[in-house]
C-alpha cells in the first residue's frame, strides 16, 4: 500500500508531456517508475526510462502491476480503454490519481468535453474500478506547474477530489514533494467534484490564450 512521504514504487500510465514531466520528477524525488503504454516497445517510454536511471517502460499493464500508486496520465477520451488494458486486478486496492481531463480535440480548437454536468471522467473510473482508490487532482494545472508549483509566484490553490480520505493524504503528501504547501491544497470532498474540477478547462484554456502562457493558477481566497 502507497503511504505517506515513503519512497513508493510508481505506475504512470501515458507517455505524453504531463505523463513524462510528472515521471521525471517522481524518478528526481526518488520513486521507482515504471512508465506504460498500449505497447511496451513504446519508442517515448523507452527513451524516457533510458535516460532515468532505475525507471524502466513497458506496456499499461506492467505499470498497473508495478505500482503502488498508479498515475493516470492519459489523454481524457483513451483513459478508460487504457484502465481496461491495465487491468482490474491490477490497479485493486491501490491509490489512483486521476490527472486527466476528457477534452476532444478532433473538431479542433476549442476542444470540447466529452462528459460534463451529471458525470465526470474521475466518477466514470471510480465506477469502472470500484477497488481501485480514485484521487482527482493536478488537472486544473499545466504538467510544469504540477510537479513545480514555485513556476507561479506567491500563493495559489491545486484541488483534490475523492471518495478515500486515506487515499487523498497518499495524494497531498505527493503534492508536498512536489512543492505545494499544505494550505494550498484545496478538498474539495468526494470524487463527484471531478465535475467541476474538469469543467473548469475550459475557463483555463481562455486563460491561457488571454495571458499568452500556460504558468498561471488561480487562489481561493477566503473572506
Amino acid at each position: 500500500m502507497a503511504r505517506d512521504n515513503d519512497a513508493m514504487k510508481v505506475g504512470m500510465l501515458g507517455t505524453g508531456t504531463v505523463g513524462q514531466t510528472i515521471a521525471s520528477r517522481l524518478a528526481e524525488l526518488g520513486h521507482e517508475v515504471v512508465m506504460g503504454s498500449r505497447a511496451a516497445a513504446n519508442p517515448r517510454a523507452r527513451e524516457w526510462a533510458a535516460a532515468h536511471p532505475g525507471a524502466r517502460a513497458g506496456s499499461f499493464a506492467d505499470a498497473a502491476g508495478h505500482g503502488e500508486l498508479v498515475v493516470n496520465a492519459t489523454a481524457g477520451i483513451a483513459s478508460l480503454a487504457a484502465l481496461e488494458a491495465a487491468g482490474a486486478a491490477r490497479l485493486a486496492s491501490k491509490v489512483l490519481l486521476d490527472v486527466a481531463n476528457p477534452l476532444d480535440f478532433s473538431g479542433g480548437m476549442p476542444p470540447v468535453l466529452t462528459v460534463v454536468n451529471r458525470d465526470s471522467l474521475g466518477e466514470q473510473i471510480q465506477r469502472g474500478y470500484p477497488a481501485a482508490r480514485v484521487v482527482k487532482a493536478l488537472n486544473t494545472v499545466n504538467s510544469e506547474v504540477m510537479v513545480h508549483p514555485e513556476l507561479v509566484p506567491g500563493g495559489h490553490t491545486v484541488f483534490v477530489a475523492g471518495d478515500d480520505p486515506a487515499a487523498k493524504r497518499v495524494v497531498a503528501g505527493l503534492l508536498g514533494e512536489f512543492g505545494w504547501p499544505a494550505a494550498s491544497i484545496l478538498d474539495l470532498g468526494g470524487i463527484r467534484a471531478a465535475r467541476g474540477m474538469e469543467m473548469y478547462l475550459p475557463l483555463w484554456l481562455s486563460m491561457m490564450g488571454a495571458l499568452g502562457t500556460a504558468r498561471f493558477n488561480i487562489q481561493v481566497v477566503r473572506g
